[in-house]
């Protein structure tokens, strides 16, 4: 069920991914040179994005795959590599351009659905594989929660879904996060503990046909991230 809560903050996302900040993360998503600080988020985020391709099959041919937040795309340029018939929304249009034009040559521009929009749209369709990184980190652990059940609904095999540890050091960074001037820096993020984000999980009652899978931890500088997956049985 989407709320009040999920809409506001999806509305506010979209105006900093979309506008704010749209240059910036398009450079953060880029080889160009940034700062010490950005440099440890894009290390972050290339480790997290290579753990995340290493829980999928090397060969994802007949496998249709949701990239719920996609961003400017590289995930699902490295599915789609793969064989796999990708969805990638994001709900930043400027993004989904960029993604669009940064497709490589050697992808069939049929291989990726590239679409502007909410990725809890149900017009989306149905998918083997959803993976949402980093996608789900702003909203509130119950709307994050409520967010993988909507996945769940529309996936057959296994989602993959990423959220923010709440570890002493963490909530350390975000309070210093926020001395950043306010065009500088993203949407607060919703630290939740691993047990906590679980117990939640096997207690919503449209999770209740999903196991948990692999567990991963990622720690760069200032990109701290937990990898979950989610196997149907």
């Amino acid at each position: 069920m989407i709320t009040a809560n999920y809409l506001a903050r999806r509305s506010e996302l979209e105006t900093y991914f979309d506008r704010t900040a749209a240059a910036a993360w398009t450079r953060l998503t880029s080889d160009a040179p940034v700062g010490r600080i950005r440099a440890t988020v894009r290390a972050g985020r290339d480790e997290m994005r290579g753990t995340l391709l290493s829980w999928l099959p090397e060969d994802l041919r007949g496998t249709r795959l949701l990239d719920a937040g996609c961003g400017t795309g590289a995930l699902s340029i490295e599915a789609a590599r793969r064989g796999a018939a990708v969805t990638a929304v994001d709900i930043s249009p400027t993004l989904i351009g960029i993604a669009d034009g940064r497709l490589p040559a050697d992808i069939d521009a049929g291989a990726i659905r590239f679409i502007a929009g909410d990725m809890l749209d149900p017009a989306l369709g149905t998918f083997d594989v959803v993976v949402a990184m980093d996608s789900i980190i702003h909203y509130r652990t119950e709307d994050a929660v409520r967010i993988i059940a909507s996945f769940a609904a529309r996936t057959r095999h296994a989602m993959l879904v990423t959220f923010a540890p709440r570890t002493p050091l963490l909530m350390l960074m975000h309070a210093a996060g926020r001395a950043f001037p306010r065009d500088n820096r993203a949407p607060a993020i919703e630290p939740v503990s691993e047990p906590h984000l679980r117990k939640l999980i096997l207690d919503h009652p449209d999770l209740q046909d999903w196991s948990f899978g692999r567990s991963r931890r990622v720690a760069s500088g200032f990109y701290k991230s937990h990898a979950l997956e989610l196997v149907r049985r």
